[in-house]
């Protein structure tokens, strides 16, 4: 629920995470405890409140109509967890095994690689699988950024907006700390060392954010026929102190407010379902800055959600020889 207690107790579990606030236990006890949590947990819920409805979060609700679908789709048994909260992986991974089933197939829904996000997801899989079914057989979907029936679905979404037309359409990405892209960079020659880091293929693509993101803005361009619109990308959700990766979303919508952009298309590729970052930090509080700096229509692509485009990717992703 969005009270001030739930979710106190969710981002202690979310940044208590080593993988998310990577620094020693007892220092990022007492950030989080005493820096973070008394202010954060309020303001975080109060968002929460703007968005809720009365099924309860738009992120579990439309989550588990997807599960059901592909559920039918499949005629598999198909299990919803999420990292921190309820419904939790543990408790997903029980059903499954209520099954019997000799091999479980994991799905992390994010597209791009990243170590406070796919890896920290896949991670906790693996500990709960050694722990509760250590003989049991799990294949991992890698991320899925470029995939062709991704990208796809993410064009079909967008398209009835596109087809409006616009004056600029701009990816927004959730943000990372720079110190994450180099940590994951298994060669520390390559990601934010030289100017055209993303656009090299190199050791570190299979585990760079910010080149992932490029590649997925790349061919969403290229499939949509976008040719040479106005498009840009940036980084949304920043918090806490340290480098984030540039540029920023908000700061980018304010300066296009101020250019005078009569039509701002933003989608968000990061999230395949609409959820706080989506709902109220887009479609709210960026809105209110674009339109106050003097823009003109804001519109907020969806997540693909539900849509059958979408349910066709995960289906055919699943099928695949792996």
């Amino acid at each position: 629920s969005p009270d001030v207690q739930h979710v106190w107790q969710y981002l202690r579990e979310f940044l208590m995470d080593a993988r998310v606030m990577d620094v020693p236990w007892l220092l990022r006890a007492l950030i989080v405890n005493f820096a973070v949590l008394p202010f954060r947990a309020r303001f975080s819920a109060a968002a929460y409140a703007k968005i809720w409805t009365p099924n309860g979060s738009p992120l579990v609700t439309t989550c588990r109509r997807v599960q059901g679908l592909l559920e039918d789709r499949l005629g598999l048994p198909v299990e919803l967890g999420m990292r921190y909260g309820k419904p939790s992986i543990a408790s997903a991974l029980e059903r499954l095994l209520g099954h019997n089933i000799d091999e479980l197939v994991a799905v992390p829904l994010f597209p791009h690689y990243a170590i406070s996000s796919y890896e920290t997801a896949v991670a906790r899989m693996r500990e709960l699988i050694q722990e509760m079914a250590p003989t049991l057989s799990m294949r991992v979907q890698p991320p899925f950024y470029d995939h062709p029936a991704y990208i796809g679905a993410l064009v079909a979404t967008a398209e009835p907006e596109l087809r409006r037309g616009f004056d600029h359409l701009l990816f927004s990405f959730h943000g990372l700390p720079e110190r994450h892209i180099r940590k994951a960079d298994p060669s520390k020659k390559q990601c934010l060392v030289r100017s055209d880091c993303c656009e090299i293929d190199g050791p570190a693509t299979p585990t760079c954010y910010r080149a992932q993101c490029v590649r997925t803005m790349k061919a969403f361009v290229a499939k949509a026929g976008l040719g040479e619109c106005s498009f840009s990308f940036a980084f949304q959700s920043r918090f806490g102190p340290g480098r984030w990766l540039q540029p920023e979303t908000f700061d980018t919508i304010k300066h296009l407010g101020h250019q005078g952009c009569k039509r701002l298309v933003v989608i968000c590729p990061s999230f395949v379902v609409d959820c706080l970052e989506t709902l109220e930090e887009i479609g709210v509080r960026a809105k209110e800055l674009y339109q106050n700096a003097g823009g003109g229509e804001f519109v907020m692509v969806p997540c693909l959600n539900d849509h059958p485009a979408w349910l066709d990717a995960l289906t055919q992703m699943l099928k695949e020889p792996w």
